[in-house]
């Protein structure tokens, strides 16, 4: 799988060369998606086409060749690294930055340039708008003085001549434009890791995301793994067999256990299992105390942990990525039904979903459709405190078929339907 490093953040917080050092030590492709809005922005001064002029954008877009050399960029097969960072195309490039044609056209030449590769990318929306699905994420900043300075120093080492009134004026208005534009603005994403770096050096920067992305990589190669479904040999079915009636064993020693409806499993097709999310353990009660074999859906990061990754291999477990769109896992998921298999899914995508009031998942009556198979409601009831009782009532199998209809967002009625039920499942007396 590609692994992809996204860095954003506003100009002059030393993301270009922190970036370009990164992968070179990281054996990564280094794609500054800056220069690629310089590059649009200098074929359009040289070819004197006006801002407003939509039809010949498009054209020059349509037309456009831009290259990354080792250290050159290279635009319609001329060496252009040095001219895109001087005026006019300073003043220009936020402008041309916000032109919807350009930004859709550069996205996807960005994304084009990364396909399949192992990639590192920098600039003001990667990681929220090019790559929301990057393994790892960073937002720089730094104090607006800082980064004044740091703009003259490095367009005096490249040899361009600029007063630091006129880079002043260029990074407060680039700010601006940036943050307030209304296409794709510049933010942190959620989940980037965030840098403040005034106060240190280039290489304090670089060894501080090295180490993260270090071992984001490690992980990533752990977790790769996860897709790859071990064969079902004769070492791995007595493995299986052999934990299942240990740890079965002793989650009965554990919680007194009360299972309900256990009928309602009884199906020759595959089938979905839909459970809210109490404790970690819960899982593992529907898949240890039941003779069929059920593999879970579970969150990838747990493979990157080597004991959990074992099991993991050993029970069939199907990772996925949580919040992004997962079409590995998706996949995986599918074959699996359609093979008559038994997965099972958390609605709620998280503990304790209900109490939280999160929004229910739509991916099991997703899966359930497409597969068409029946979903099963688990509401499972306890404090999972040591010699406890647990209560696991399984409800009737649920027909998605009869749930679809023309509405566009039926997927996500139906949803909170399997939810209503499993809520109702926790509270069924038994």
């Amino acid at each position: 799988m590609p692994f992809v490093v996204a860095i954003d953040g506003p100009s002059g917080t030393g993301k270009g060369t922190v970036t370009s050092a990164l992968a070179k030590k990281l054996n990564l492709l280094y794609i500054d998606t800056g220069a690629t809005y310089r590059c649009v922005t200098l074929k359009l001064i040289k070819e004197n086409i006006n801002l407003d002029d939509k039809e010949n954008i498009e054209k020059a877009l349509k037309n456009i060749n831009i290259e990354f050399k080792k250290n050159k960029i290279l635009l319609d097969g001329e060496d252009v690294s040095l001219e895109i960072r001087k005026n006019p195309v300073n003043d220009m490039v936020a402008k041309v930055a916000e032109l919807p044609e350009v930004r859709h056209s550069l996205v996807d030449l960005q994304r084009k340039m990364s396909e399949g590769k192992n990639v590192i990318l920098e600039g003001r929306d990667i990681g929220t708008n090019v790559f929301p699905n990057a393994d790892v994420k960073f937002y720089l900043d730094a104090s607006q003085e800082e980064r004044i300075k740091r703009r003259l120093k490095q367009n005096k080492e490249k040899g361009i001549e600029t007063s630091e009134e006129e880079v002043r004026k260029n990074i407060k208005f680039r700010d601006e434009s940036e943050k307030t534009r209304e296409l794709n603005p510049l933010r942190q994403a959620e989940d980037a890791i965030y840098v403040d770096t005034t106060d240190l050096t280039i290489k304090e920067v670089e060894d501080k995301l090295y180490k993260i992305i270090k071992k984001k990589k490690h992980d990533a190669k752990w977790i790769e793994r996860g897709y790859i479904q071990t064969k079902n040999t004769v070492f791995k079915r007595i493995a299986r067999k052999t934990i299942k009636v240990f740890l079965a064993s002793l989650y009965h020693i554990v919680y007194r256990v009360k299972k309900t409806g256990l009928e309602n499993l009884e199906q020759d097709d595959g089938f979905i299992i839909c459970s809210n999310h109490l404790n970690y353990l819960d899982a593992a009660a529907i898949v240890l105390l039941n003779k069929k074999t059920i593999r879970f859906v579970a969150k990838s990061d747990l493979y990157r942990i080597p004991i959990i990754s074992f099991l993991g291999h050993i029970f069939d477990v199907i990772p996925i990525k949580r919040g992004k769109n997962d079409l590995a896992s998706i996949k995986m998921c599918l074959k699996a039904l359609r093979n008559k298999e038994i997965i099972g899914i958390f609605p709620e995508g998280t503990r304790k979903g209900i109490e939280k009031n999160v929004k229910v998942k739509n991916g099991a009556v997703f899966l359930a459709e497409k597969a068409n198979v029946k979903i099963v409601p688990v509401g499972i009831r306890g404090n999972f405190k040591p010699f406890t009782k647990v209560y696991i009532n399984y409800g009737k199998p649920i027909d998605i078929n009869k749930l679809k209809n023309d509405d566009p967002n039926w997927i996500d009625t139906a949803s909170n339907k399997v939810m209503e039920e499993i809520i109702m499942l926790t509270k069924k007396q038994q």
